[in-house]
């Protein structure tokens, strides 16, 4: 396969429905527009952020199917394929293939978790990779999951031809550097929250797949840029100023919190799915505070 280079900003992008809690399309290309007049370097589509959990397959393929269409050339379509069983992870990968996918971001089965031992998940992610006809990324999201992707399964999955990459959402920064240290050096670590961009950077992470990219797509490029340049003070001044926005967006506020944030930066949010529920006006105001004070709005 050619080879993908991941370095740069991703947002996880928000599924867009419309007020009877359809998939709004056209919004979901209009979004897609102003992004890419932006240094975002591409879209994860249906990561956590994209409500993936509560779509069905029949949903999800329409959304890539959208996607790849509004994504030009100069962008990279990631799909959020990831499933409980091995086989429905490589059958929804092989769809999203088929739907224009770059790459296929893989969580961590999760369900069954006493028993995702490091055999369990380096079977599956093999598996999966061994059959898929685009590379996968791992992603490790232990808050969500609550199974962590030790070191060693990183390392030992990297060596896998057609696993290129990790969304390394656990904040462990040690992890990735020990990752980073170890893996072979086509395997490219991203950090998986703006939280921690820097930190990752320095240890060695190209890029990220981050939240907060969706608000704020010049700053966590800024980041990047200034780090490569060796502007760390500069790079740190931005990175602290964007630590509370990014907790607004995930775990402060979570989805109905980045689909508000994107209301206030006037793309569009639209509702969130049940059982999710839609931000209080004082969480709104809460909100627009905070991203007034990342210099964000």
């Amino acid at each position: 396969m050619k080879p993908i280079a991941l370095e740069g900003c991703f947002p996880p992008i928000a599924t867009p429905f419309d007020e009877q809690g359809a998939v709004h399309h056209e919004q979901l290309v209009r979004n897609l527009e102003k992004w890419q007049k932006t240094p975002l370097r591409g879209f994860a589509v249906l990561g956590s952020n994209g409500e993936a959990a509560f779509l069905e397959t029949s949903e999800k393929l329409t959304v890539w199917e959208t996607a790849r269409n509004a994504i030009d050339a100069d962008h990279l379509f990631i799909a959020g394929t990831g499933c409980e069983s091995t086989r429905a992870t490589l059958s929804l990968t092989q769809k999203a293939a088929q739907c224009g996918a770059d790459a296929a971001l893989v969580v961590t089965p999760h369900y069954y978790k006493g028993k995702m031992t490091h055999e369990a998940l380096v079977h599956h992610y093999a598996t999966v990779a061994d059959h898929s006809p685009i590379p996968l990324i791992l992603y490790n999201v232990p808050a969500f999951t609550g199974v962590d992707l030790t070191a060693e399964t990183l390392i030992a999955l990297s060596r896998h031809p057609n696993i290129i990459g990790l969304k390394e959402s656990s904040g462990n920064v040690v992890k990735m550097g020990a990752v980073c240290a170890a893996a072979p050096s086509r395997f490219q670590v991203l950090a998986g929250s703006g939280s921690f961009l820097l930190p990752a950077l320095t240890v060695g992470a190209v890029g990220g797949i981050m939240a907060v990219a969706s608000v704020a797509p010049h700053q966590v490029n800024d980041i990047i840029r200034l780090f490569k340049d060796g502007s760390l003070e500069e790079a740190r001044k931005i990175q602290l100023k964007l630590i509370d926005a990014n907790a607004a967006v995930t775990s402060g506020f979570g989805i109905p919190g980045l689909k508000a944030a994107m209301e206030l930066i006037h793309m569009y949010g639209g509702p969130v799915r049940s059982p999710l529920l839609p931000l209080s006006e004082a969480q709104r105001e809460s909100l627009k505070k905070i991203l007034t004070e990342a210099g964000i709005i």
